[in-house]
């Protein structure tokens, strides 16, 4: 059961990904989560945001931002960095990465997702076939909704960890 809300890969950050290794595997769409999975939370975009998606263009990626935060949230980061977004996503629900996908023109064979919580991001994108990547959340300081689910997110991790050990 838990098995749902595993993560396809783990990472450090979402700066610490080999896209260019992914690019070659033949992924061309990547949907990631913003706060405190690009930026701590509530932040706009900061040069190392810009630098990323900069390079992931270069690269030939088409990006998409998903969002369950209101659209002046996803404006605030988004507006120096210039991708796709969608917000008031309702993940884990289907819609927004159905939808993040029609945009780039990719399924879930060679999409990914990028994003810091299992609830959420990794188990939408799970549902939708998507592989995952989980990184740490940048920032310690969260929403009180935020800080509940993470204790939760240890158990779900710490079973993760245990079954990786054995494979």
């Amino acid at each position: 059961m838990l098995e749902s809300f595993y993560p396809d890969n783990e990472a450090e950050s979402a700066y610490s990904i080999d896209y260019e290794k992914l690019y070659t595997q033949g992924f061309r769409g990547i949907i990631f989560d913003i706060d405190n999975t690009l930026v701590p939370h509530g932040a706009p975009a900061d040069q190392r945001a810009k630098a990323l998606f900069a390079r992931l263009w270069a690269l030939g990626f088409q990006t998409m931002l998903l969002s369950n935060n209101k659209e002046p949230r996803v404006k605030l980061f988004n507006q120096d960095i210039g991708s796709g977004y969608i917000f008031n996503a309702g993940k884990p629900g289907r819609k927004g990465y159905e939808k993040a996908m029609e945009q780039m023109g990719t399924t879930p064979r060679n999409t990914l997702f990028v994003g810091d919580q299992l609830f959420t991001d990794v188990w939408g994108a799970k549902r939708m076939g998507i592989p995952t990547y989980l990184v740490r959340p940048i920032h310690p300081k969260e929403e009180i909704q935020i800080v509940l689910k993470r204790r939760l997110e240890r158990i779900v991790l710490h079973f993760y960890h245990k079954k990786a050990a054995r494979s």
